[in-house]
């Protein structure tokens, strides 16, 4: 293998070739280190680069090969982490000027475990601030830059770890998603992203936000969202909330199919506008599945009452109380994103009536999922808005998340829930459609169908599409 081309690789691709011994684990993160250098400038997806460490790990990986040794399923793979998620000895800002010279302590349990499958972690990601915006900027690292178009946005808050993947900068990264934020810019960015059923991979430190805090993958492959889902899954004594279940074969079904599937097709959550193009291409995607053996079956909105209040009240409520600590004067909060300060002054929402909504949400969602194996959406009613807009025009009343209607809903239901990139607009911007699990715990099933889609519609990789560098 070329290291030049590790580019258009995928993960799979690549730990295979370094496992072979075709290529070296050092070669393949030069060929990355070099890229990101020339590609920083233009996209700004790395918030804190960690070169020499990955360069260590690479080292370790071609050592154990050549003495004989397993060096694990990610051999030599470049993954970033978003600055969300701890890496021990590593700055993790949380895109915030409160929190620039913050280092983490030691390893979340998924960067430890990505460590020990092998991958080489060349940098942390930007995220928005605090992970508070569906958009991809922040006081502290500016804008991040959707590589379809720079005048869009990424995405957010995983913002680095999507662009960087869309880029080629690495094949996968590892994101956070307490409302959209794997499932927001993957979509904007043309890739899948996952986030798996609450507690199935272990978040630590806690998140603000603990009851709805996912953390997941972002790649340009469904296998090598189930490689690496089947790596940072399994309980943590450190979360109370990780599942004590065993891992789940996640690639098992990837070539099931979706024959004899029962598939529920929901438009619209309410009286969100989903444009023209999104629900077009949305539809043919899900009539392609109908094609393919499955039975498609149009729903109704799940929700008698709009979600939003109730995550606001939760994942807001939990970013104000964060805010009371790191910003207790009225000169440090001026240092936090406009759009969070009005976010969390906004949630008002008393807890017991917040509570209330909350179950109601996770009945009726629960109702809705059990008629499907699956239930499909448009992941967002837009494609990636330009760069410096927060909520896209004819979303009135909405805030910098809650915009986004069909993927806050499953972080409250804490359903496995999936964006798969299946066409781009008149203007060449990425559309996803959502797959959320019909039934708690079932992963699979998302890849499955997810699997299906991209033998029809195959990640592309935009500086290949649209012949750039």
């Amino acid at each position: 293998m070329d290291p030049t081309r590790y580019a258009e690789a995928t993960a799979s691709e690549i730990a295979q070739a370094v496992r072979k011994r075709a290529v070296s684990a050092v070669a393949v993160v030069r060929a990355c280190i070099a890229r990101s250098e020339r590609l920083e400038p233009r996209y700004n997806t790395i918030a804190t680069p960690t070169f020499e460490e990955a360069l260590r790990a690479a080292a370790r990986v071609d050592a154990a090969l050549a003495e004989g040794r397993d060096p694990g399923p990610l051999a030599g793979v470049p993954v970033t982490v978003k600055d969300l998620i701890a890496m021990g000895g590593v700055r993790q800002s949380f895109g915030s000027r409160l929190l620039a010279d913050n280092v983490a302590a030691e390893d979340a349990p998924s960067v430890a475990r990505l460590h020990a499958a092998g991958a080489c972690i060349v940098g942390k990601s930007t995220t928005s601030e605090l992970g508070s915006k569906a958009v991809g900027d922040s006081p502290l690292t500016g804008i991040t830059r959707n590589p379809w178009n720079p005048e869009r946005t990424a995405g957010g808050s995983s913002a680095g770890a999507a662009a960087g993947v869309a880029a080629g900068l690495v094949p996968m990264a590892l994101a956070t998603d307490g409302g959209g934020s794997i499932r927001i810019p993957a979509s904007f960015c043309g890739l899948f992203g996952i986030k798996a059923r609450f507690g199935r991979v272990p978040v630590w430190p806690a998140s603000p936000a603990p009851a709805l805090a996912h953390v997941g993958p972002i790649t340009r492959s469904v296998a090598d969202a189930a490689l690496m889902l089947s790596v940072i899954a399994g309980p943590d004594p450190r979360d109370p909330a990780s599942l004590a279940a065993p891992v789940p074969d996640f690639a098992g079904s990837l070539a099931a199919g979706v024959q004899g599937l029962r598939l529920g097709w929901c438009p619209s959550f309410g009286d969100e506008h989903v444009d023209d193009e999104v629900l077009a291409a949305t539809r043919a995607a899900v009539a392609w599945l109908q094609a393919q053996g499955a039975q498609v079956i149009e729903l109704p909105p799940p929700f008698a009452r709009d979600p939003a209040p109730a995550w606001n009240h939760f994942f807001y409520g939990g970013l104000a109380a964060r805010l009371a600590q790191l910003a207790p004067t009225e000169a440090l909060l001026d240092l936090v994103n406009p759009a969070l300060r009005s976010a969390v002054r906004q949630c008002v929402l008393a807890a017991p009536e917040a509570q209330a909504l909350w179950r109601q949400v996770q009945g009726e969602a629960d109702a809705v999922l059990a008629r499907c194996d699956a239930l499909l959406t448009p992941t967002l009613p837009v494609t990636a808005l330009p760069v410096g807009v927060d909520v896209p025009a004819g979303h009135p009343g909405r805030n910098a998340v809650d915009w986004s209607y069909f993927t806050y809903p499953f972080n409250l239901t804490g359903h496995a829930a999936a964006t798969m990139p299946i066409g781009e607009d008149a203007q060449g911007l990425p559309i996803g459609l959502q797959i959320v699990a019909g039934a708690r715990g079932e992963e699979a099933m998302v890849l499955r169908v997810a699997a299906a889609l991209e033998r029809v519609h195959p990640i592309k990789l935009p500086w290949l599409a649209l012949g750039s560098a």
